[in-house]
């Protein structure tokens, strides 16, 4: 199926870009308060990584497809029939779709999918095609 609204890899670069500013200013102000002092080290570790994976799943399915980058950028995460996602969508997409092929491949697959983004006509990813989902322009 495709429709005109399929969001490019430019505005989805732009968007995750953001969430990584904003969600690192929280939490690194959020380090700030409980340690006292200022660094962004955290995002180094396995507790960043966890917590950005968690917002990535659970915010989508609570703010209808919506995280905080995407909204600004005006784009959305839709299952394919529309819908809102839900939480198998965000799991297959970003757990097995992202993450775990991503770590199998050593990467490879996330330079795949910038690949397919911008030749498919449909704009979808590795990601969006594990996770029955593409993101659309509003």
């Amino acid at each position: 199926m495709i429709q005109e609204n399929h969001a490019g890899l430019g505005i989805r670069v732009l968007a995750s870009f953001l969430d990584f500013l904003v969600l690192s200013i929280i939490v690194a102000s959020f380090t700030f308060i409980i340690k006292g002092s200022f660094s962004l080290s955290f995002a180094n570790g396995v507790a960043w990584q966890s917590i950005y994976t968690l917002y990535l799943m659970v915010v989508p399915i609570v703010w209808s497809g919506y995280i905080i980058g995407k909204r600004l950028c005006n784009i959305q995460v839709k299952r394919m029939d529309h819908g809102n996602v839900t939480l198998s969508n965000m799991f297959m997409r970003e757990i097995v779709g992202y993450y775990l092929i991503g770590s199998l491949t050593l990467g490879i697959s996330i330079v795949v999918s910038a690949g397919m983004i911008l030749f498919r006509e449909d704009k979808r990813s590795i990601h969006d095609l594990v996770g029955g989902t593409y993101v659309a322009r509003n």
